[in-house]
């Protein structure tokens, strides 16, 4: 399969709505769950039907250099795209999947153009205020979650660079938050910072044991 074959591959999803009427649909995919530290994104994207950007895939699956690339392309073309984030206190008090869904609806919601149908990778998302369907590995699937995919793991991987400078010594920069060794090793070392998720680290942290 060739890559204009993979990209209209991706976009059966979005051709059968068209074909049922529903002529804007937006993708929507977060990133940043699993981090020990940081707020959880998400983003969602309207795609031009013609749009088909050479590489375009689930932001997992490619370089950092390419997703930067994509995301230039994406923010250019895109009908309309916006990010919505919850914080590491919003995370704690209602949960990581309350706080995702939560971050899902306010990128939905933020769209300057609203969409006839949203399409959403993963599971189904309580009090979504549009028609909208989920795709289990929808960002590897379709094109406008791929495009949501690029635009929410950018965004926060940005979001995490300005939190490095802010809270030196944890390592923000390299691991995004994520909860490798030395990212470990520097929470016992300094202490939890303001955005850490209390809810993460009390598997395996306590402040009493340092």
């Amino acid at each position: 399969m060739d890559e204009i074959q993979r990209l209209l591959e991706m976009r059966k999803y979005e051709s059968a709505l068209i074909a049922h009427g529903y002529n804007i649909i937006a993708g929507v995919d977060e990133a940043g769950r699993g981090p020990l530290a940081g707020d959880v994104f998400a983003a969602a994207v309207i795609l031009p039907e013609d749009f088909l950007p050479e590489g375009l895939n689930d932001s997992k699956k490619i370089s950092e250099k390419k997703r930067e690339k994509l995301f230039d392309e994406i923010t250019k073309n895109a009908i309309s795209y916006a990010v919505g984030r919850a914080s590491a206190d919003e995370i704690d008090n209602i949960n990581i999947l309350q706080a995702t869904y939560e971050a899902m609806r306010r990128a939905v919601k933020g769209l300057r153009v609203k969409p006839d149908y949203v399409l959403i990778d993963g599971n189904p998302v309580t009090d979504m205020p549009f028609l909208h369907a989920s795709i289990v590995k929808g960002d590897s699937l379709s094109l406008s979650i791929a495009a949501a995919s690029i635009i929410a793991k950018v965004s926060r991987d940005r979001y995490m660079l300005e939190m490095d400078s802010i809270y030196p010594g944890y390592g923000f920069a390299v691991h995004k938050g994520y909860g490798t060794k030395a990212h470990k090793d520097a929470v016992w070392e300094l202490g939890p910072c303001p955005i850490h998720r209390r809810s993460f680290l009390k598997k395996w942290y306590k402040e009493s044991d340092r």
